[in-house]
């Protein structure tokens, strides 16, 4: 629509002698035409965007007015239409500038609206401000509220509207009320800010009945962006979902996408332009398999404890335990498996990075009874040792792995009677090389059942290094570690005396099993009661026998 003809009476005062911008308190005597152009845009927020939003075209470095496109008309009405959004978008596709026109409307036609634009930078966030001013500064001083407030990181308007733009943190927003916050490239948030986050602001935003939030990013592994998409997918969460990738574009076709591919590679293209959540590079567990773990809701939850199946009276459970200091950097974490039959299951989680050392035994103690007494391994490197010995000597618990050295055999769990044996297991770099090619043997042979989200994502980017695998920068493992000492522990003899179940030979089996399959490629049939199989040597000894009961065999023991 034309807005030439709609012109403020003169004398009208301007923000800090900015001609763009109307001061607060100024009347402003409206024409009819002009009250029902208002009303008309506070109802159709698609109307007011397509007539009165204008923003800059890189291409022609000029202001043109907004003219969205089915993408982003898709986007703006989803979120004016539910209360949670999220989009899983390709770069430069336009999804800032919709979110962005939609805020402005909110904040001119309703009163008191507090929203937020929080983005994975600080520089982000003040681009996106700078770019909402602009779009505001552009239209008609009889359209705007007055201003009270205008800078670099908030606008107040003088309906009692706020908006504020800041990076993403532990403490962003905490002492704020909103009714709609914009959470920008949420995925390139660092995993433990975006945790906090999420509690410190999501409870403010919940309690509300029309508050909105729109979540919005290019995927960057399976992190907690990762887990939201997917609840959304599998309606766990209540949030309606957006996609755009590259086509979404008016501009780019097949030249263009070979032309990027060639600067960036087919995989950071594949992330990046067609919106996959791919893992980091060099994981321990293989790319395809990590694909294929899928997490589960757990039956209750607290902040820090999950339960994903409740203890049975008839099967044996093991809790592997990593400590930390509990000072807001690494987790306390342990897991509890149910070992009773394959595949091995967690069944439980903790995690949490700011519980007292001292009281982190009680929780271990609590777990342990409730899980039919279960056995515990505590990695007692550090902080550890204290954890293990205050569990065992403060609580009375006796169900804890001792282990003892064995020199260049490195460490093996003991029955704590030895001479020499010690609570818990310490963490070397020997005994996590062994463990990490254990655990990648039974995840990817499906021998053990992963169910919690934040022990799969942090197994995509549980990454190589120098000694052995570890976090990769920015991420942690303190969950991936409770599985490296599970693996570690599923190796010893003491762990099979425990509960009879031995993987090695059950992989020998599954293996020999599919030889047999390619060799022997047709079938026997026999009249009678079948004979085992043997293999002599030159002697005439016998060295290996196959039968229907025991499997193969040598010299009576089983393999």
């Amino acid at each position: 629509m034309n807005t030439a003809g709609f012109t403020p009476a003169d004398g009208i005062k301007r923000y800090l002698n900015n001609p763009n911008l109307r001061a607060a308190n100024q009347h402003m005597q409206l024409t009819k035409e002009q009250v029902q152009e208002w009303i008309k845009c506070k109802r159709d927020p698609e109307y007011f965007i397509e007539n009165y939003i204008r923003i800059l075209d890189v291409d022609k470095n000029t202001l043109v007015p907004f003219k969205p496109r089915p993408f982003q008309k898709e986007l703006i009405n989803k979120i004016n239409n539910h209360r949670f959004v999220i989009g899983k978008v390709s770069r430069q596709v336009g999804k800032t500038t919709a979110v962005g026109a939609y805020i402005i409307h909110q904040l001119i036609f309703f009163s008191n609206m507090q929203i937020g634009i929080f983005a994975n930078k600080g520089e982000v966030a003040k681009g996106i401000l700078e770019k909402l001013q602009k779009s505001y500064e552009l239209l008609p001083l009889w359209m705007q509220q007055g201003i009270v407030e205008w800078n670099k990181h908030t606008c107040q308007f003088e309906n009692g509207s706020k908006l504020i733009a800041t990076a993403t943190a532990s403490s962003s927003g905490r002492s704020g009320t909103y009714n709609m916050i914009m959470l920008d490239e949420f995925a390139f948030v660092e995993r433990h800010i975006a945790d906090d986050f999420f509690t410190s602001v999501f409870p403010t935003i919940s309690s509300g009945s029309t508050t909105k939030v729109v979540m919005i990013s290019t995927p960057k592994g399976m992190n907690l962006f990762y887990k939201f998409w997917n609840d959304a997918i599998e309606k766990r969460n209540g949030y309606v979902t957006v996609e755009g990738d590259w086509r979404s574009h008016p501009n780019r076709d097949a030249a263009w996408k070979a032309q990027e591919i060639a600067i960036m590679g087919e995989e950071k293209f594949r992330q990046e332009h067609e919106c996959e959540f791919i893992g980091s590079q060099n994981t321990l567990i293989s790319p395809t398999k990590l694909k294929e773990l899928s997490y589960s809701t757990p039956l209750s939850k607290t902040q820090c404890l999950s339960i994903y199946e409740e203890p049975h009276p008839d099967k044996i459970y093991m809790i592997t335990v990593d400590c930390s200091h509990g000072q807001g950097l690494d987790y306390s974490t342990f897991s509890v498996f149910d070992c009773t039959q394959f595949p091995y299951k967690q069944v439980c989680t903790y995690r949490d990075k700011s519980i007292d050392p001292t009281i982190f035994p009680t929780y271990i103690y609590n777990a342990a009874k409730k899980y039919n007494d279960a056995f515990v391994l505590v990695e007692n490197n550090d902080i550890g040792a204290a954890i293990v010995n205050s569990l065992h000597a403060d609580l009375e618990y006796e169900n804890i792995f001792s282990t003892l050295s064995m020199g260049r055999g490195g460490q093996q769990i003991s029955s704590g009677f030895k001479k020499g044996a010690k609570l818990g297991v310490r963490t070397t770099s020997a005994l996590k090389k062994v463990a990490c090619a254990n655990l990648k043997s039974l995840v990817e042979n499906n021998k053990l059942l992963i169910r919690d989200f934040d022990t799969i994502s942090e197994l995509n980017t549980f990454v190589a290094d120098k000694q052995s695998f570890s976090a990769e920068e920015g991420s942690n493992d303190d969950m991936v570690m409770t599985l490296v000492l599970f693996s570690w522990l599923n190796n010893q003899p003491l762990f099979k005396d425990l509960t009879n179940v031995d993987i090695r030979k059950k992989l020998f089996e599954q293996q020999l099993n599919s030889i047999q399959e390619q060799l022997l490629p047709f079938g026997i049939i026999c009249n009678g009661e079948p004979e085992p199989e043997q293999f002599v040597d030159a002697k005439g000894d016998v060295i290996w026998t196959v039968d229907e009961t025991f499997g193969w065999h040598q010299d009576d023991e089983e393999y």
